[in-house]
C-alpha cells in the first residue's frame, strides 16, 4: 500500500500532466528562458490557511531550484491582504506552477475555515468533528488533512484502516451478531488490529451492538431526542458516533446530548474555496 507521501506525489503528478501537459505555450513562447521573479501569495478572504506544506511540494517538485519564504503557516487565521508566503525563481516556474498550487491551496483553505466554523459549535463540549470518504477522488490525502488544520478530526482515510459495518453490510451477512463476530474473525485470521464501528437505526439494534462488543456505535439519522437516549442507554459502555443530515444548526444540539464524535459530509463534499492570488511582486 502506498504511503501519504506516495499518494501525494501521484496527485502532483497527475495535476501537472493535465494541466502543463507537453508546456505551458503561453509561458514559453512570451517569457526568455532566464528571466528570473517572485511572486507572493495574497489573502483575500478571512478564514483558516491550509495548504502551505503542499504548495511547498508544488514548488519543488516543478522546480528544485525555486525559493519559498514562508510568512503565515498552515492552521493560521488569516485576513484579507495577509501574505502567507512569497517564492522566487525562474518566472516560467512559477507561471506554471501557479494554478495547481492556488486550485490545492483554495480548496484545503476552504475545508480548514468550514471545519473551524463546525468545531467552534461545539465549543465547551467533548464532542469533536469527524470528516467522511466524501472527498474528491485523489484528493483525500489533502482535504482530511485540511480538516485536521481546521480543528476536525479524521474518521477513516479510507476502506483499509478502520470496519465499519453499514446497514448493508449488516444485512447481507444475516444480522449485527454475524457481521460483527465475522469482523473480528477476520482480523484474528489476518493478523489486523482494526477498530469496529457499527451503524445502528434503533435501540434494539443498539443493544445487539454493545452485546457484539463494537468499538463505536453510529447512531444513523437519530434525532436530538432519540440520541439523548441512547446516550443514556450506552452510558459509556463504547465510543458513540452521531451521523446523517446534521448541519451547521442542528450540530450542537447533537453534541450537548453528549456524544463523543458527528460526522459531517459537507466538510469536504460541498466547500467553498478560500479566495486568495499569487502575484508579482
Amino acid at each position: 500500500m502506498k504511503s501519504k507521501d506516495e499518494l501525494i506525489d501521484d496527485l502532483l503528478t497527475l495535476a501537472f500532466a493535465e494541466d502543463v501537459g507537453d508546456g505551458d505555450h503561453t509561458t514559453l513562447s512570451t517569457i526568455p528562458a532566464d528571466e528570473m521573479g517572485r511572486q507572493r501569495l495574497i489573502v483575500k478572504e478571512e478564514g483558516i490557511l491550509a495548504g502551505v506544506e503542499i504548495a511547498g511540494k508544488v514548488f519543488r517538485k516543478f522546480d528544485p531550484e525555486l525559493k519559498m519564504t514562508v510568512h503565515i503557516t498552515d492552521g493560521s487565521h488569516v485576513k484579507p491582504g495577509d501574505i502567507a508566503f512569497e517564492v522566487e525563481g525562474r518566472v516560467r516556474s512559477l507561471l506554471q506552477t501557479e494554478r495547481i498550487m492556488l486550485n490545492i491551496m483554495q480548496r484545503m483553505s476552504g475545508i480548514a475555515t468550514t471545519t473551524a466554523r463546525y468545531q467552534k459549535q461545539l465549543e465547551g463540549l467533548k464532542t469533536k468533528v469527524l470528516d467522511t470518504r466524501k472527498t474528491t477522488p485523489g484528493m483525500r490525502m489533502l482535504e482530511k488533512e485540511a480538516v485536521r488544520i481546521g480543528g476536525g478530526c479524521n474518521h477513516r482515510i479510507g476502506l483499509f484502516d478502520m470496519i465499519l459495518i453499514k446497514d448493508n453490510h449488516v444485512d447481507f451477512a444475516g444480522g449485527i451478531p454475524q457481521a460483527v463476530a465475522a469482523a473480528k474473525k477476520y482480523c484474528a485470521e489476518t493478523g489486523r488490529d482494526l477498530k469496529i464501528e457499527l451503524e445502528v437505526r434503533n435501540t434494539d439494534e443498539i443493544l445487539q451492538a454493545l452485546d457484539a462488543g463494537v468499538d463505536r456505535i453510529m447512531l444513523d439519522n437519530f434525532t436530538p431526542e432519540r440520541t439523548r437516549e441512547a446516550v443514556e442507554l450506552i452510558n459509556g459502555r463504547t465510543e458513540i458516533e452521531s451521523s446523517g443530515g446534521i448541519t451547521i444548526d442542528t450540530l450542537r444540539a447533537y453534541g450537548e446530548c453528549g456524544v463523543d464524535y458527528i460526522s459531517v459530509g459537507a466538510l469536504t463534499h460541498s466547500v467553498k474555496g478560500l479566495d486568495m492570488s499569487f502575484k508579482a511582486c
